[in-house]
């Protein structure tokens, strides 16, 4: 089992910075990619960004490349989000979820554990 604890989140001015942090805990050897994905309300849970393993590679969505940066720090435990120039459209509740066996996966539903989630407000 593994368990993931999001935190970071708040309210934040268009423009502004944010950075997420997702704590792993258990079986944390067995992590392969872990990833963020976010949901506004009333839409599906989006792909934002994954992390391989190593941390040498990385995917993002284009809605957010060149503004989120996606890292971890595997001696930690730990992954980061970094987002900057946020927009209102950034506004949702971000998770991170861990893979154990792929390695830059984009699909939801392809995840196997995740965290509770961090809700992101971006004012105009």
């Amino acid at each position: 089992q593994v368990q993931l604890v999001e935190s970071g989140g708040g309210l934040v001015q268009a423009g502004g910075s944010l950075r997420l942090s997702c704590a792993a805990s258990g079986r944390t050897f067995s992590i392969y990619a872990m990833g963020w994905f976010r949901q506004a309300p009333g839409k599906e849970r989006d792909f934002v960004a994954v992390i391989s393993r190593s941390g040498g590679s990385t995917y993002y969505a284009d809605s957010v490349k060149g503004r989120f940066t996606i890292s971890r720090d595997n001696a930690k435990n730990a992954m980061y989000l970094q987002m900057n120039s946020l927009k209102p459209d950034d506004t949702a509740v971000y998770y991170c979820a861990a893979h154990m066996w792929a390695s830059l996966p984009r699909e939801a539903h392809t995840y196997d554990y995740w965290g509770q989630g961090t809700q992101v407000t971006v004012s105009s």
